[in-house]
């Protein structure tokens, strides 16, 4: 049944055509064109979505400016109350949101529905954390530098920057919307929405929940439409102060781009999986199929390479073979492990990386099966660092394993990368994974676990080409921040009961 657009969204639905959100209502463009959104399993339209103009982006833009100011001065528990009733909202409507996943990133529905509850949770847990971080500033006294009486007080707190732009991936549309919606709103900030294009819809809904819990006007806007129309236009807009994008090389392209405002980015991953001979195996292969294969290998966390030790390679290649032939290969509605990838060009260049591959001589332990989106999870045996797949990021259910006859051979590898977001290391030893942990130049190390990015609450960052800054609740709401001090000058030097 469809429940997508129905019911308490029905408001969004314009005949065929989603509608966007500016000015505490919901809108059709101008501009009378609409994007289609295909659905990677039938390879169909499955939705439309409202082609917005810049001028229409302009006018999103002016209102956030003003809707902010009045936001600024509303109670910090006000703006909190708000959160947690979106929050609720949001987890009462998981149904139709995740409906969208499905049928928009081919999402298993078991997965979309736990990726709507964990964005309630999220923003609830935000709220609560915002309250606590911003309702508290600090007092400096100046006679702690040298050459100063205590004639100076600085108060110092924080303030909202103002107008936050964010800019979701495909993969996690909810999730990683909400992870910027709630930091920047609980600071105090307005807030404009530019969604992916497949995840659009599922946006949308996840908006109106927002809108429902009773936001000020103005306050959150969502924008649809080309990238090539609006794409540059919103992120070089003079009315953003600052940006938060999560996805691949765009972000690169932006940060060119944005001018003077902070940029919160996470980018692309091609996390490490270093496996040592004295790892528990079965932890191993069990993490390497999870981390690499779940969601068919579609998030920036994924295991990509697989850096393992000659003497237990047999082994351990062994093991995962036996648990990807267990998996289930299909349509994300009925709930199979792999699905087909997002688009038709992912696939395509899924495929150029696998016949790479296969020319240099890789050893391929299931063969390359594919229909339409869907390709079959495969692991690639014997990679070398001359294969394109050792270093670039498929996004698909692809992995390869590189060989290695000692440690530093593997903390080579994945310090040779462009990215650093996450790896892993498998062992018994805890020095030893300490040690390695601290030689890897990625932002987050996991020590015998697959890669992930939650618990939501955790620092998430990615050094070089990943990306810059850190995400994670308090990190986001302090980077959504600006420190505002006023300093108090006493006409003589002051010493509390001194």
């Amino acid at each position: 049944m469809a429940l997508a657009g129905t019911g308490a969204f029905a408001e969004i639905l314009d005949g065929d055509v989603y509608k966007y959100y500016a000015d505490g209502e919901w809108r059709a463009s101008a501009s009378g064109k609409s994007v289609a959104i295909v659905n990677p399993t039938t390879r169909k339209t499955q939705y439309r979505v409202q082609a917005c103009t810049q001028e229409e982006v302009n006018k999103v833009m002016e209102a956030a400016k003003v809707a902010q100011k009045a936001w600024a001065r509303t109670p910090l528990w006000k703006r909190a109350e708000l959160l947690h009733k979106a929050a609720a909202i949001l987890k009462e409507h998981k149904a139709p949101i995740a409906e969208c996943l499905v049928k928009e990133i081919a999402k298993p529905a078991k997965d979309a529905i736990s990726e709507v509850v964990r964005s309630g949770d999220l923003v609830s847990y935000t709220a609560e954390e915002g309250v606590r971080i911003l309702g508290e500033g600090k007092l400096l006294v100046s006679d702690s530098f040298p050459g100063n009486e205590r004639n100076k007080y600085c108060l110092s707190s924080k303030i909202p920057l103002g107008v936050v732009l964010a800019i979701p991936p495909f993969n996690y549309p909810v999730n990683l919307a909400v992870s910027k919606i709630g930091p920047a709103l609980i600071a105090g900030n307005s807030l404009v929405l530019k969604p992916p294009t497949q995840g659009a819809v599922a946006a949308l809904h996840m908006v109106h929940c927002f809108h429902l819990a009773g936001f000020p006007k103005g306050l959150i806007s969502c924008v649809t439409g080309k990238g090539s129309e609006i794409g540059d236009f919103l992120t070089m807009h003079p009315g953003v102060n600052c940006i938060s994008f999560t996805g691949g090389d765009t972000g690169i392209a932006i940060s060119k781009k944005a001018g003077m405002v902070p940029l919160q980015m996470e980018l692309g991953g091609k996390d490490a999986c270093i496996v040592l001979e004295d790892a528990d195996l079965d932890l191993v292969a069990a993490n390497i199929v999870k981390g690499g294969f779940s969601y068919s290998g579609q998030r920036c966390t994924a295991v990509k390479v697989v850096l393992i030790m000659e003497s237990i390679a047999d082994a351990v290649v062994e093991k995962v073979n036996a648990k990807l032939a267990k998996l289930k290969v299909g349509p994300p509605e009925d709930d199979c492990d792999i699905t087909p990838v997002v688009t038709e060009s992912s696939a395509n260049f899924i495929e150029g990386l696998v016949m790479d591959a296969k020319e240099k001589g890789a050893t391929f332990c299931q063969e390359y099966r594919r229909e339409g989106n869907l390709i079959w999870p495969l692991l690639l045996d014997h990679v070398r660092p001359d294969m394109r797949i050792a270093w670039e990021e498929p996004f698909g259910p692809i992995l390869p394993v590189i060989r290695i006859n000692s440690v530093e051979e593997g903390i080579h590898h994945c310090n040779a990368s462009n990215f650093g977001l996450q790896g892993c290391v498998f062992t018994r030893d805890i020095n030893k994974a300490i040690l390695i942990s601290d030689a890897m130049e990625t932002g987050t190390v996991q020590i015998n676990s697959a890669p992930a990015r939650g618990p939501d609450h955790f620092p998430f960052q990615g050094l070089k080409d990943s990306g810059i800054g850190s995400q994670g609740i308090t990190n986001s709401i302090n980077m959504m921040t600006k420190v505002k001090s006023t300093v108090i000058n006493l006409p003589s030097p002051s010493y509390t009961m001194g």
